[in-house]
C-alpha cells in the first residue's frame, strides 16, 4: 500500500532525519463522527459530513503532519448491516481498510455507547491484526462516570493498545490524539509533499462537496442512492474554473426533487457546493449542475470505480 502511493505522489522537499510515516485506519459505525474527526485532525476538510448516515462511500485519505511524522488517515465508510450490492461494496472497503493499515482506531458515539452495531465490529475486530486504539466520541454529551464505564466494558471485549476520549466537532482531545497517532507511525520517508492535506482529485472532492450539499438539502426528502461525477474541470485564462458536474437519480420523481420549484432546490444547492469548492481549488468557480435519471446506477459497475469501490459480484 505504501510502495504504490509513494510512487504516485513523490515528495520533492528536502525532509529532516527520522521522519516517520504510516497509514491509520478510521472504522466505526455510521454517523460515529469518522468524517468530521478526519477534518479535525488534518486542519481542513477533505471528508464529507452529514447527518445522513453512509455518506462516506469510498477510502478518503486526509494527511496530517505532526513533527517530523506524516499520518495518512484513512476515512472508511460505516460499518453497517448491508442490504444492497452498494451496502456491499462499502463494508468490504471498510474492512479492506483496516486490514491495509499500521493502526486501527475505532470510534464510537459515547452517547450510543455499545449498541448492536458497534458489538458486530467487536466481534470481527480481532481478525484484524494490527494496533488497535479505542476512540470515544462526544464525550461532552454524557456523563464521567458513563464514559470510564463505557472504556472498560469496551476494552474487556478488544484488548486495545490505547483509549482516547474526544469530541471531534469542539476539537477537545484531537492534538494529544494526534501527537500518539505520530508516534506509532513506522520510520519511513513522508509519503506525500508536506503541504498536501488529501490525496484525493480535486475533481472527485468537488463532486463530494456537491453531494454533501444535496443530503443538507434533501436528506428526508431524497433517497440515499443519489451520486454526482464531475464531467469537466476546465481552467481558465483568468485562472477561474469552469466546472460541470452531474447529479445521478434514479426516478424522474427524484430529479423533480432536487431541482425544485422553479430550479430553486438544485439553485441552492450550487450556490453552497461553490462556496466549498472555491476554497478547495484556492480559485474562483463557475458551477453548472445538471440533473439526470440512470435507474439502477447502483448496479453499474463503473460507478463503483468512479467511487473507488470494488464491484461486488455476488
Amino acid at each position: 500500500m505504501a510502495e504504490d502511493d509513494a510512487a504516485d505522489a513523490p515528495t520533492e522537499q528536502r525532509q529532516p532525519q527520522d521522519t516517520r510515516a504510516g497509514f491509520v485506519a478510521l472504522i466505526g459505525v455510521p454517523n460515529a463522527g469518522k468524517s468530521t474527526l478526519l477534518n479535525a485532525l488534518v486542519g481542513a476538510k477533505v471528508s464529507i459530513v452529514s447527518r445522513k448516515v453512509q455518506t462516506t462511500r469510498a477510502l478518503v485519505r486526509g494527511i496530517v503532519m505532526e513533527g517530523a511524522a506524516q499520518i495518512i488517515l484513512v476515512d472508511t465508510p460505516g460499518i453497517f448491516a448491508p442490504k444492497r450490492r452498494l451496502d456491499r461494496a462499502m463494508v468490504h472497503s471498510a474492512w479492506s481498510g483496516a486490514a491495509d493499515a499500521d493502526a486501527v482506531c475505532l470510534l464510537v458515539d459515547a452517547r450510543k455507547g455499545m449498541d448492536e452495531e458497534v458489538e458486530t465490529i467487536i466481534r470481527r475486530l480481532p481478525e484484524v491484526k494490527r494496533p488497535k486504539i479505542l476512540i470515544l466520541n462526544k464525550i461532552d454529551l454524557i456523563p464521567r462516570e458513563r464514559l470510564l464505564e463505557l472504556a472498560a466494558k469496551l476494552n474487556a471485549e478488544v484488548p486495545f493498545e490505547d483509549t482516547f476520549m474526544i469530541s471531534a466537532l469542539k476539537g477537545d482531545g484531537i492534538e494529544r490524539l494526534r501527537e500518539a497517532l505520530a508516534q506509532r507511525m513506522p520510520p519511513s520517508p513522508w509519503l506525500y509533499p508536506e503541504d498536501q492535506v488529501s490525496d484525493a482529485p480535486l475533481r472527485m472532492l468537488a463532486a463530494e462537496i456537491t453531494r454533501e450539499k444535496i443530503y443538507d438539502r434533501l436528506h428526508e426528502e431524497l433517497p440515499y442512492r443519489s451520486t454526482v461525477e464531475t464531467d469537466q474541470w476546465q481552467v481558465r485564462p483568468d485562472g477561474s474554473v469552469r466546472i460541470e458536474q452531474t447529479i445521478f437519480v434514479e426516478r424522474e420523481s427524484q430529479r423533480s426533487i432536487v431541482l425544485g420549484k422553479n430550479g430553486q432546490t438544485i439553485k441552492a444547492i450550487g450556490q453552497a457546493a461553490r462556496i466549498e469548492i472555491c476554497e478547495a481549488a484556492e480559485a474562483k468557480v463557475h458551477l453548472f449542475l445538471h440533473v439526470k435519471v440512470r435507474e439502477n446506477w447502483a448496479d453499474d459497475p463503473a460507478r463503483y470505480r468512479e467511487m473507488g469501490l470494488e464491484f461486488p459480484t455476488g
